[in-house]
């Protein structure tokens, strides 16, 4: 399995440090604000990644962490008038609901920074009482230039960041590139041997990770956005305090755009998860992320989307039948195109061709075809479960449905109240038109003794 490491711009093999242990560490989210698809980009990537290190047979413990400690949130609950941890929490948990919506799963270890204060104060202390920090008036910076190859991931070398860098009103370093590890903050902040104050951002993720993951880990990830500082920075801060290297492989997907600006709350021109999942499903979400290349930007648009509900439709769709336990797919040849394309860097559009081959041979009644297509496509995240109508799908099809019989609908339980009159009246013009409606709208109708339900064809 090779895949791209940003730390040293090569295509590598991958090899755990500890037989097929893999530790693995995804940077979450800071929460204070609804996640949005840029997130959706960032987590489905790394499911991936987890869901498919797994099927290979590794051992992964995937850790991914909350920043529920951060200026944006402490701004937040200013403006609100509500404790951090109100906000914090009331936003961890919308932020739990879209990743579930997503159908990502949850990763094995989910720390909160302000659970995590002592390890961060800890780490500190080791890297004040090496000479790689220092602390002035309750705020405590790291001396960048003592750490040689600071730059390297970002490939910015130091006299270029100089010439960028600047001290804030208020901060006290000693050299403009220093950044701060704890600032002083007497209304929201905890106690620490420098008085009471916060930690820095950067040094949130190094404890984390050297609290669950250890000194030296497989994998980082995260968006490209946080290569610098970020990950500079967490490079600087673990090594030097640590003596040893932080991460063997880091590993980054790229920017969700549009109109060609990457997609960011700052930007203003974000769009949320769950605004997303009112016009299409996980799977189609998921399709139009996996139908690019993690590394490579993605530009969103309503016509991409559509082009990839259809091709989830396409794949999801095929004949199914029951699921052969016996069938070993590792040795169909299936199952070698998909893995060749996945070991590749997760060339997940090669392995989405696998999956449509294996569908239009389902449908051909192939042997085997829907078990293998199965295991395969629910490796990548996908779910065959019937997904719920978006509320835009619903209003499309009741209006298509009026339209047709001159009747307006303001539910889909008064059409399908009116569809069971039609029929207990024998009224099969009525009957057949709403039928007719429903399917070119991709909507059928199944009724049983417990009721009907309407699901997509």
């Amino acid at each position: 399995m090779k895949l791209h490491n940003s730390y040293t711009n090569e295509t590598e093999d991958f090899k755990p440090i500890d037989g097929n242990k893999v530790k693995m560490y995804v940077c979450g989210p800071t929460v204070y604000d609804y996640a949005h698809l840029g997130h959706a980009r960032c987590y489905i990537t790394w499911d991936v990644l987890y869901r498919y290190l797994k099927f290979r047979g590794y051992d992964v413990t995937y850790c991914r962490n909350v920043t529920d400690v951060d200026d944006k949130i402490l701004k937040k609950a200013d403006k609100e008038g509500k404790t951090p941890e109100e906000v914090s929490q009331y936003w961890y948990r919308q932020f739990a609901k879209s990743m579930e919506s997503l159908n990502t799963l949850k990763p094995d270890v989910e720390p909160f920074a302000t659970k995590t204060l002592g390890e961060m104060i800890s780490l500190v202390k080791d890297l004040i009482n090496k000479g790689y920090a220092y602390e002035v008036n309750g705020d405590v910076y790291f001396r960048v230039k003592k750490f040689s190859k600071y730059g390297y991931l970002s490939k910015q070398p130091i006299d270029q960041l100089e010439s960028g860098a600047r001290i804030e009103v208020g901060e006290q370093k000693e050299d403009p590139l220093d950044f701060a590890l704890w600032k002083k903050d007497e209304k929201f902040g905890y106690n620490s041997p420098w008085g009471v104050g916060r930690p820095g951002w950067h040094i949130e993720c190094s404890a984390m990770s050297r609290k669950h993951l250890g000194k030296t880990i497989d994998i980082h990830a995260g968006g490209a956005d946080l290569i610098f500082p970020h990950h500079e920075n967490e490079i600087a801060q673990s090594e030097c305090a640590n003596g040893c290297t932080f991460v063997n492989y880091w590993l980054h997907n790229g920017f969700v755009t549009i109109n060609k600006e990457k997609m960011s709350k700052s930007l203003g021109n974000f769009l949320t998860i769950d605004e997303l999942l009112k016009k299409y499903d996980s799977n189609t979400i998921r399709f139009f992320i996996l139908t690019n290349h993690y590394r490579m930007p993605v530009e969103f648009s309503d016509e991409a989307l559509t082009s990839a509900q259809n091709g989830v439709k396409r794949m999801l769709n095929a004949k199914q039948t029951p699921i052969d336990e016996n069938i070993d797919i590792t040795k169909t040849e299936a199952y070698e195109k998909f893995v060749e394309a996945m070991d590749d860097d997760l060339n997940t559009s090669k392995a989405l061709a696998v999956l449509f081959d294996l569908a239009g041979r389902a449908n051909k009644d192939e042997l085997g075809a829907f078990t293998v297509l199965y295991k395969l496509a629910t490796t990548l995240g996908f779910s065959f479960n019937k997904q719920e109508l978006s509320e835009e799908e619903i209003q499309t099809a009741l209006k298509a449905v009026g339209e047709k019989t001159g009747k307006d609908f303001s539910s889909m339980d008064e059409l399908i109240a009116y569809r069971k009159q039609a029929r207990a009246e024998k009224n099969w013009a009525v009957a057949d038109a709403i039928r007719i409606s429903l399917d070119e709208c991709g909507i059928t109708l199944k009724d049983s003794k417990d009721g009907t339900v309407v699901e997509r064809k």
